[in-house]
């Protein structure tokens, strides 16, 4: 649905996935401020029901329908068990949420979904809430989160990269991957390769060598190399920095998402021929933004390294 056009069938919008503590509130919580300041109407819904601090304005909220604390109490399910409940209770509701979200036509969407990663692997539930909101003229695009940390531990990274294809090619969506907290990666220690290296998903032969330095890992070189095969015959996988206190990286983020659901070729907003350009042709706004995310890391660990100098 075109802003200030309620008549027009469309609606655009964002599932905002991710395991447990990737920043997926915070995310919905700083998109919809930063989406609210340039003009646009935003609709938070939350779909996660073991979401209790909520600190943006909930315009839906999955807890009226059911809860996960009731479902573990009265079924007695352990919290991924109650969580798979949940979601196909709510599978099983849709005219709930059709009902809910009728009360918001002309607004933007943001929904804010659990963190249990099978949902996005495995299980069919939220993929078959997805389609049927596509069945209903919405228009999204997936922003999956993951903690800027994983960039650390090579082991983690590649667990990463096969958890964020397993998840796009589960979900069916036009998909946008996030390197949350980009801000704190610094406190992790040092990155063996630049940044690019990972929000690009280069040659990932060198991560498999650098694995191999680690006693551990050596025994399971050959294990690696084949997923990393996976990873790089798909050739899906790359990654948006994200700094939520960042207005550039905010807008970086939403300028890839606006792109993947078809917001940016609408006419939605007082667009310039080069806003339109950079999205038709694709220019390398990724690039810019990592850029100046590797020149704030690379600034900080030289400011530690002065530091230790300084102790010596």
């Amino acid at each position: 649905m075109s802003e200030g056009s309620k008549g027009s069938s469309l609606a655009f919008g964002q599932v905002v996935i991710g395991p447990p503590g990737s920043g997926k509130t915070t995310y919905c919580h700083g998109m919809q401020e930063f989406m609210g300041r340039i003009g646009r109407k935003v609709t938070v819904v939350n779909l996660d029901p073991a979401n209790e601090a909520m600190p943006y304005q909930c315009a839906v909220d999955i807890a009226e329908l059911i809860t996960l604390p009731d479902v573990m109490e009265n079924l007695k399910l352990g919290p991924n068990g109650g969580l798979i409940y949940c979601m196909e209770y709510l599978e099983a509701n849709f005219d709930w949420l059709q009902e809910k979200l009728a009360a918001f036509r002309g607004h933007y969407y943001l929904f804010d979904c659990p963190g249990q990663v099978e949902l996005y692997t495995h299980h069919n539930a939220l993929k078959n809430v997805f389609t049927q909101l596509a069945k209903w003229n919405f228009r999204l695009a997936a922003v999956h989160l993951v903690d800027s940390h994983y960039c650390t531990d090579p082991g983690k990274f590649i667990s990463v990269l096969c958890t964020s294809l397993s998840t796009m090619l589960h979900v069916e969506l036009p998909h946008v991957n996030v390197l949350s907290k980009m801000d704190l990666i610094e406190r992790y220690g040092k990155l063996a390769f630049n940044l690019d290296y990972y929000t690009e998903v280069l040659d990932l032969s060198y991560l498999v060598d650098h694995l191999a330095s680690d006693p551990f890992f050596r025994n399971y070189r050959r294990l690696n190399e084949k997923l990393v095969e996976v990873i790089e015959d798909y050739s899906l996988v790359s990654f948006v920095p994200l700094n939520v206190q960042d207005k550039e990286s905010m807008r970086q983020v939403m300028q890839a998402v606006d792109k993947a659901n078809g917001y940016s070729f609408g006419d939605q907003e007082q667009r310039s021929l080069e806003a339109l350009m950079s999205a038709a042709v694709g220019a390398d706004f990724h690039f810019t933004s990592t850029l100046a995310v590797q020149e704030k890391y690379v600034q900080s660990q030289d400011k530690a390294v002065e530091e230790e100098v300084m102790d010596l």
